[in-house]
């Protein structure tokens, strides 16, 4: 590295803090642990939340994950907390309700990492200016008391103000609601933060390979340390299963019998230029070609536009976008806007995957259950899936629950409407240092604060879930990953095979993200 300017010393970073996140300081307190009383396996929304629901009650809590945290649909999310607003059209009031209500919570107990955001939609004709303004009108009074915004209706000349590039043809008003917004990577660093600072422990790259038993009932895991390749065994005295998409797979290696109960659904969203969507103003679309809507949001000084609802049999850890779906969200954004999206203006596209609940005489994914769901096998092992974002708390909740009944626990009272999640923007500030790339803001001290406290080891941890990049702009991300992987290189002591293997594995997976040309 002859030449190079990546000296540690620059970063002013804090080498020790109550808020660090320390791989081995977690596989120190997993090795000393005899009996858990409750393991947790998968590492996104609901898995992290139930880890800090069952630690808050005081069980010994751990909570593994096989790749990194949110790696699946937990990162691929449209970046919204909200009620559902499709839900209403289907009747599904409590859903809705439920869903509003937890909003609330999340944006008061993660307040520097989440905000409100106003919509509009747009109505074409005075039929759907009455019927979607009052529709809305009845989202917000389901929130009751957590109202975060009344809904207006708005004539035309007010929408085209605030949404120059809407498209004015037959255009006749609007309705503005209000939503909440986040990064959903960044809330699952702080659910990990906050689980391990009450007593909670957290691993990521740790896979849970084999269950053990004793009189037909779960008591224990083999898991495997993928950095490391090396095996532990845990004894615990109930075990969920929080793996998402992949909760069939875990189920059948516990019974190898076990009936699918998921429904994998695809979701897709592109990525592209505020030049092309300039409002502050979230887009919703009421109706799309396959009767379903769409949103464009502001995100990072990039718009995300979406998504679709696309059955699939293939679950997979990178899910790719069709050609089919790409094409969907490009024809229907340019529908509402005066704007001619092409493929070429995607700046990248990522691609997640529903666990919808099964259900019978039901042939489309988007009229599927989004409400969860929690199995207890004769075995003992306690499944969630379902659910969405939003709600992570809630489903975290009831599966713990569940769980304290299953394994015999003690009842001891859910506590996480009250407790303050740790937020990336309260962790830490830092002296000026060189950008990684020189059209986005993210430093070189966030690549070892990463590193350091938010336990990144590889790669691909760190340009795609701890920073962003790879979900804002692929271009941009391959530019930035020689130097972003020295720097991690350097930190954790790797050696330049180790270099050269995550400098292609990330180019690999990054050209994933970008559609075919």
């Amino acid at each position: 590295m002859a030449g190079s300017k990546l000296s540690m010393h620059r970063f002013l970073l804090p080498l020790s803090h109550n808020n660090t996140v320390n791989r081995e300081k977690q596989w120190l307190a997993l090795n000393e642990t005899p009996v858990w009383d409750i393991v947790i396996i998968g590492g996104g929304a609901t898995g992290l939340g139930a880890a800090l629901d069952a630690a808050s009650r005081g069980f010994k809590t751990l909570c593994v994950e096989k790749t990194d945290f949110s790696k699946g649909t937990s990162s691929r999310s449209t970046k919204l907390i909200h009620g559902g607003v499709r839900y209403l059209e289907q009747g599904n009031f409590n859903m809705v309700k439920s869903a509003l209500h937890e909003r609330w919570f999340l944006l008061k107990n993660a307040r520097l990492a989440t905000k409100k955001i106003p919509f509009i939609l747009p109505t074409y004709t005075w039929w759907q200016y009455i019927y979607y303004g009052f529709g809305l009108m009845l989202y917000d009074f389901l929130s009751g008391k957590f109202s975060i915004g009344k809904t207006r209706f708005l004539n035309k000349a007010t929408v085209i103000s605030l949404i120059l590039e809407i498209n004015r043809t037959s255009l006749k008003g609007g309705i503005q609601y209000f939503d909440g917004q986040f990064d959903d990577s960044q809330i699952c660093i702080s659910l990990v933060k906050t689980a391990i600072s009450r007593g909670a422990t957290v691993i990521n790259h740790l896979s849970a390979e084999e269950f053990i038993y004793k009189n037909g009932t779960i008591t224990g895991i083999h898991l495997r340390d993928k950095l490391q390749d090396q095996v532990v065994t845990v004894t615990s005295k109930v075990v969920i299963n929080a793996t998402g998409v992949f909760a069939d797979e875990l189920m059948k290696k516990d019974n190898r019998l076990h009936h699918n109960i998921v429904t994998p659904s695809q979701g897709i969203h592109i990525v592209v230029d505020r030049r092309h969507y300039t409002a502050e103003d979230a887009l919703l679309i009421p109706k799309t070609t396959d009767g379903r809507i769409l949103f464009a949001v502001p995100w990072h000084d990039k718009v995300v536009i979406g998504t679709t609802d696309t059955k699939t049999q293939t679950i997979t850890e990178e899910p790719m976008a069709s050609e089919d779906e790409i094409k969907f969200v490009l024809d229907n954004f340019n529908r509402y806007t005066n704007h001619h999206l092409t493929k070429a203006d995607i700046k990248s596209v990522f691609t997640g995957l529903r666990p919808l609940v099964k259900m019978k005489d039901i042939q489309s994914t988007a009229d599927l259950v989004r409400d969860h769901t929690i199995v207890v096998s004769e075995s003992g092992l306690v499944t969630v899936t379902g659910g969405k974002w939003t709600t992570y708390r809630k489903m975290a909740r009831d599966v713990v629950n569940k769980a304290m009944r299953t394994g015999g626990l003690p009842f001891r009272r859910c506590k996480t409407k009250r407790i303050k999640l740790w937020t990336h923007n309260n962790d830490h500030t830092f002296s000026t240092s060189p950008q990684i790339h020189p059209e986005y803001d993210f430093t070189e001290a966030d690549v070892v604060y990463a590193v350091r406290h938010q336990m990144a080891s590889t790669l691909e941890d760190v340009l795609a879930r701890r920073i962003r990049l790879l979900f804002l702009d692929v271009e941009a991300a391959l530019s930035a990953a020689p130097r972003t992987c020295r720097l991690i290189q350097l930190e954790l002591g790797k050696d330049e095979v180790w270099y050269q293997n995550q400098l292609t594995q990330f180019s690999l997976l990054a050209k994933q993200y970008l559609p075919t040309l």
